[in-house]
């Protein structure tokens, strides 16, 4: 997942960027709600994570900005106001989810997952596609059973193509999903990720294709005749 953290505090900020890129997610970061609310103008992202103190425009006005859009990300307030009152009215805001701070990364990865599964409605905790599967809780995919263990971005990079199996993801989609503002994705880079990921798939009767001047796509073998 692509996320935009929005965090006035720059060291719970790089916490939160370095805790989410070791769960497999792609990450950007801005200090106030003004800010937010230009990049959320012009780019997408699949889910933010929003502090309610801000400068410049406060979590409330990025909340009303997002609720008049017609597509939106998913929003969880993260924020220290633990009163029962500032809880419903974030949530009557249009957040997603609220937690309270501090708060456990293993948690905040959970609520992530949660609030995914919700908004996207099919996304089940387990999926696969052959000998393949990904244990969407865990955060862990196996091949035929046997963990397969990868760097953050092959992880991301097969998650993708995984749930868009069957459906051609072009390099353009891969940089939007998995790239974030100091650490651009360039087509090389894709394109070594992909080579380690098909020789990792190797006899497991799937295969990663390349289709020239389009991107990748990810299905099974066709059998032998």
């Amino acid at each position: 997942m692509r996320i935009l953290v929005v965090e006035d505090d720059p060291p719970l900020a790089d916490g939160l960027r370095h805790g989410l890129r070791r769960g497999g997610h792609s990450v950007d970061v801005v200090h106030d709600g003004g800010t937010a609310i230009r990049y959320l103008e012009g780019a997408r992202w699949d889910l933010v994570l929003l502090d309610l103190g801000l400068p410049v425009a406060d979590g409330y006005a990025v909340l009303q900005f997002l609720r008049d859009r017609t597509a939106r990300p998913p929003v969880i307030i993260l924020s220290a106001r633990d009163r029962l009152s500032d809880r419903v009215r974030g949530l009557d805001a249009g957040a997603d989810d609220y937690m309270i701070k501090p708060f456990e990364m293993d948690e905040l990865l959970a609520r992530i997952r949660a609030v995914a599964r919700r908004c996207d409605g099919v996304s089940p905790d387990k999926t696969g596609l052959g000998l393949l599967s990904l244990d969407v809780a865990a955060r862990r995919f196996a091949l035929d059973g046997v963990p397969l263990n990868l760097p953050p971005r092959e992880f991301g990079l097969l998650e993708l193509l995984l749930r868009r199996q069957g459906q051609v993801v072009s390099k353009a989609q891969i940089q939007s999903q998995l790239s974030d503002w100091d650490s651009d994705l360039s087509d090389t880079a894709i394109e070594v990720s992909v080579h380690r990921l098909r020789k990792r798939l190797e006899g497991s009767g799937l295969q990663l294709r390349t289709l020239r001047g389009f991107g990748y796509l990810l299905d099974e073998e066709a059998p032998h005749a």
